[in-house]
């Protein structure tokens, strides 16, 4: 993801947010409505999590250091899992005790023109802020679908802003369907319902995000064609014949570590093997450009019967040295 394609995404999501949010604390203010209440944290927390994914961006561009001699790109992934405990912990778990508060204790929605106002508002904005983050998607997206999209990004911005902008419009129906519920049966246990269902899609939200952020954290490998491509710049068939092994770490969104173990001709000098090297080093850059961090280590290839292949990133095959 580009940082400037993610930045626009998160600015219009913030935007929009912000005005919602706003809307929605009058609009309860005036009607007394537990949903409308509970959509106005929700605004408030993404509004605090687009800021967090702003300043995790910021952070992220923070030169290497001698203690951090990587550099401060996982900062983002750290910023975007904070995300996902907001959302959970003020989004979703509020809405919940909110709901289950207007459930044991309800009572008539007053003013209804106010929540069915904002929330017709609300939808609004948030199918333009939603229509921003699927159309930057689309971009890197390609051919994947939207769930595989979530799964494999590398970069946390675009799938945390399209999961909230989802879980968001989502929630603004859920919100007018249990305000309008209230209204037409008078009970006002309805607009509790509408709470907790949206409380409970504000935590389902959360959890995936967590689960994807996590093993972000953790440190993923790059993209299988990725690795083919590398595996396929490193080797010239002359002095570089193969790759024995590899490993390949995302240090952040776009900076790409490549370690790997290459084979070459056992009679061949030091210089030929060292420029040889820089060669496979400068091709690996042109085919992958976020590969920034490289090591090479030549050896010399014997056959264990182990070989290695362009789908995984096997244990060390055939080396003497490993």
């Amino acid at each position: 993801m580009s940082a400037s394609g993610g930045t626009k995404a998160i600015v219009a999501a913030l935007g929009a947010n912000l005005a919602i949010a706003v809307a929605k604390f009058v609009a309860a203010a005036f009607s007394g409505s537990a949903s409308m209440l509970a959509e106005g944290v929700h605004s408030v927390a993404d509004s605090g999590n687009q800021a967090l994914l702003l300043l995790g961006g910021k952070k992220a561009k923070k030169e290497a250091s001698e203690e951090h001699p990587f550099g401060y790109g996982r900062e983002r992934y750290i910023y975007g899992f904070l995300v996902s405990i907001v959302l959970f912990t003020v989004g979703g778990v509020f809405a919940l005790y909110e709901g289950y508060e207007k459930i044991a204790h309800p009572h008539e929605v007053e003013h209804w023109y106010w929540p069915v106002g904002v929330l017709l508002f609300a939808i609004i904005a948030e199918s333009f802020s939603f229509r921003t983050a699927i159309k930057e998607s689309n971009q890197l997206r390609g051919k994947l679908s939207w769930s595989q999209f979530v799964r494999r990004a590398k970069a946390p911005e675009l799938p945390v802003v399209l999961l909230e902008d989802f879980g968001a419009l989502i929630g603004l129906v859920l919100a007018l369907g249990g305000v309008g519920l209230a209204l037409l049966t008078g009970n006002g246990v309805w607009d509790g319902v509408g709470t907790m269902c949206i409380g409970a899609l504000l935590v389902v939200i959360a959890l995936v995000l967590a689960v994807e952020t996590k093993s972000l954290l953790l440190g993923e490998s790059a993209d299988p064609a990725e690795r083919e491509k590398i595996r396929a710049a490193v080797v010239d068939g002359d002095t570089v014949t193969r790759v024995i092994h590899m490993r390949t770490l995302h240090l952040g969104p776009e900076e790409l570590l490549v370690a790997a173990k290459v084979a070459v001709q056992h009679d061949d000098t030091a210089v030929e093997i060292a420029h040889a090297i820089d060669a496979a080093e400068q091709r690996i850059r042109e085919a992958v450009p976020i590969a920034r961090v490289i090591y090479l280590e030549p050896d010399i290839y014997r056959a264990t019967g182990t070989e290695p292949t362009a789908a995984t990133e096997p244990s060390d095959a055939g080396s003497p040295g490993a």
